[in-house]
This record gives C-alpha cells, structure tokens and sequence, in this order.
C-alpha cells in the first residue's frame, strides 16, 4: 500500500486511477492508511512488550541468546503477564531467536575468537620429535 502512495505523490496520480490499475479495492487501501493513523491497542501493546523483550536480551552478552521460552520466564518473573505464543509472534516478526544447535551439528555453539592463536609450546611443528629405543619405538 505504500507503493500507492509513493506513486500517487511522485507522479500526481489519484489515488482512484492507481488502484482500479492495480486491481485493489478502495476500502482495502482506505482501510490500511486509517490503521497506519491508529494502531489498534494490540499493535501498542506489542509495541511496549517488544521493547520489554529488547530489555532482556540486551542485558548482558548471553542474554542475547535468549529465546522465547526464557524471555517469557523472564518477563513473567518481572510480573508481566503475558502468554508465551505472544512472545513467540513478536520475536518472530521481527527476527529476534535465541542460539540453538542444528541437526547434524558435532561441535558445540562456544563462539570461538578467530584471532586466537595457540600456545608456543603445543605446536608440533617446532618441538623436536621424542627420542627413539633401539628397536625404533618410541618411549
């Protein structure tokens, strides 16, 4: 709907003449711009709840990976009372999931630092090899 819009303003078209064109009904486009000027109480509610949502997990740096069922013990431990498939929604509409392993993962989720370097003495490539016996086996 916001397509219309932009195209009625830049081009100077009415409103009418780009949705007969774009086959959408007037009161569908009426409808959406009066729900733009009032969210619905829900919409503010989830609004106030998302940033609650945000607060949690922006705690510390495990809080961010936080998922839905924590985030709800959370926010139910603070006193809000709010059902755990709406925070579910809202953290899936606006692409917030907590750290979970994928099928077929074999190492762990530890995020590792790639500028890491390993310790002197546990490379093999500078330690000498171990001395050998007689018969070619090693001590």
């Amino acid at each position: 709907m916001s397509f219309v819009d932009h195209v009625r303003d830049a081009h100077d078209f009415p409103a009418g003449l780009v949705l007969r064109v774009l086959g959408i009904p007037a009161s569908t486009y009426y409808y959406w711009r009066a729900r733009q000027a009032n969210p619905s109480q829900r919409e503010l509610d989830d609004a106030v709840l998302l940033e609650q949502i945000v607060k949690i997990r922006s705690v510390s740096e495990f809080a961010a990976a936080y998922g839905s069922p924590r985030v709800w013990l959370e926010l139910r431990r603070q006193g809000v009372h709010v059902g755990r498939k709406r925070v579910e929604r809202i953290m899936r509409e606006h692409g917030l999931q907590g750290a979970h392993l994928r099928r077929g993962w074999k190492h762990g989720s530890t995020r590792q630092n790639p500028a890491h370097r390993p310790a002197p003495t546990c490379s093999n490539a500078t330690s000498p090899p171990p001395p050998r016996t007689v018969s070619g086996w090693r001590i």
